[in-house]
């Protein structure tokens, strides 16, 4: 019996590789066989991962400049599965989100999904020519793009736009692309550490219980717990899959 959500002889390009979800997730689409490109704008911890992983390349991406991602693509030029994975974050209230704040927040966590999308669209077409398999994509969104979260405004608004993204998408394209999103709740990753840090300093384990305590099963969830998600979602055991949000929310959003 082979192992399940195998990714062998595809070629895989995960955003924002280079920690948290991204890191654990181009680890784990590694571990299934499959040939990572690694990119992140930080090109040096891109390339550490990258050989530690060993079956992984790593390649300079700013996902918010056309001119890196045509780059990359023409590096690439063969591409099975697509995980928008970059993002940022932002915490405030509309009256405290200052309109510098959410045109980066719409840059970086909504355009790059269009720029990512728009320039790789014709090699993630051209999967099934390889295989039996359409190409894959999965977008990371979050629980802030399906519930209203206090002093989240930007960054609700960013994920809400890529979960409509990811279903239009799907929509489109259902005989030669499938389109997922993964809806984390609070992951334990480099991201949220900068959090704490940067808005609750003075009061951070107080804080980190709070984030625990949202989640209804009461701990925060791991990066190689979201990675597993998109795994199967690129494999060909979900090919009946497109179109999905998968939440992975310790139960945030069915309470």
């Amino acid at each position: 019996m082979t192992e399940a959500f195998r990714l062998d002889h595809r070629i895989a390009l995960v955003t924002g590789a280079a920690s948290g979800i991204g890191e654990a997730t181009a680890k784990e689409l590694a571990r299934a066989g499959a040939t990572v490109w690694i990119g992140d704008i930080n090109l040096p911890a891109a390339e550490a991962l990258a050989q530690a992983v060993g079956n992984a390349r790593a390649i300079h991406l700013d996902v918010t400049s056309a001119a890196s991602i045509a780059a990359a693509a023409a590096e690439i030029k063969q591409l099975d599965i697509l995980v928008n994975n970059a993002g940022i974050g932002h915490v405030g209230s509309i009256e405290a989100t200052e309109p510098e704040d959410f045109d980066r927040l719409m840059n970086v966590n909504v355009r790059s999904v269009y720029l990512m999308t728009r320039g790789f669209l014709p090699l993630l077409m051209a999967a099934s020519e390889r295989h039996e398999a359409l190409g894959a994509m999965v977008n990371v969104a979050s629980v802030s793009g399906l519930v209203g979260i206090k002093q989240r405004f930007a960054y609700c608004t960013s994920k809400g736009a890529v979960v409509a993204m990811t279903r239009q998408l799907a929509t489109e394209y259902p005989k030669a692309l499938r389109v997922n999103a993964v809806c984390p709740g609070t992951v334990q990753t480099p991201f949220v550490e900068a959090y704490l840090e940067k808005f609750h300093k003075d009061n951070k384990e107080e804080t980190r219980a709070q984030l625990r305590a949202r989640q209804p099963v009461g701990r925060l969830g791991t990066p190689e717990e979201v990675a597993s998600a998109i795994r199967y979602l690129v494999s060909d055991e979900a090919a009946f899959v497109t179109g999905s949000m998968l939440t992975i929310d310790g139960g945030w959003t069915a309470a």
